[in-house]
This record gives structure tokens, sequence and C-alpha cells, in this order.
């Protein structure tokens, strides 16, 4: 059975950097065609994807936080990574890692969510 356990620091400053971490079990990262992404759900937005990396380690972001987000995996550990840069109060969210058939839908396995938030 696949499964997903996300990581993260809980609570962020604003201007600071998020670093969140997904390991897999169960399932090989680089398996075709498969694609491993992170989504966030927040009260006001619902859920918001944000970024994916395919089987074959290429990135794709969605274009509104393209320019603060690095998605990269470590296929030794089978887990995969985001960073958020200069977050602010409204990146306060729980924070998804998914499997995906495609780099933006098709999320077929979740991790449980890791709740960030961003307060001074």
């Amino acid at each position: 059975q696949v499964q997903l356990q996300e990581s993260g620091p809980g609570l962020v400053k604003p201007s600071q950097t998020l670093s969140l971490t997904c390991v897999v079990s169960g399932a090989s990262i680089t398996s075709n065609d498969y694609y491993w992404g992170w989504i966030r759900q927040t009260p006001g937005k619902g859920l918001e994807w944000m970024a994916a990396i395919s089987y074959g380690g290429v990135p794709y972001y969605t274009p509104s936080l393209k320019v603060r987000t690095s998605i990269s995996r470590d296929t030794s550990k089978n887990q995969f990574a985001l960073m958020l840069r200069s977050v602010t109060p409204e990146d306060t969210a729980v924070y998804f890692c998914a499997r995906g058939t495609s780099w933006f839908t098709g999320w077929d396995y979740w991790g449980q969510g890791t709740q960030v938030t961003v307060s001074s």
C-alpha cells in the first residue's frame, strides 16, 4: 500500500522559508507514469495545487507560486521536498503531499497533511 508522510516545522515566521518533506513508502518515486505533488488547503481558498515533480524528475509549478517555490527529490531516500520562500500569513494552511497520474490532477494517494502557521 502506498503511504505518504509529510513533515514540517509547524510554525514559520513571516519572510522566512518554509521547508517540507514527504517520505514515500510502498511505491518508488521513480516509477513510470506517476507524479508527486504538494497541495495545500486554506479556509479561504480551499485546495490549491502548488507543485509536482515527475517520475523523471521534471518539476511543475502553479504560476502564482512559481517565483517562491522549489520542488526537489532524493531518490536514495524515496522522498521529495518543497521549499516556499518569503512566506506571509496567507501561506498558513494544511500542506499535503500526494501521488498523481499527471502533474496537476489524478491524486490517488495522500498524506495526512501537516499544519503550517505563519506568524511572528
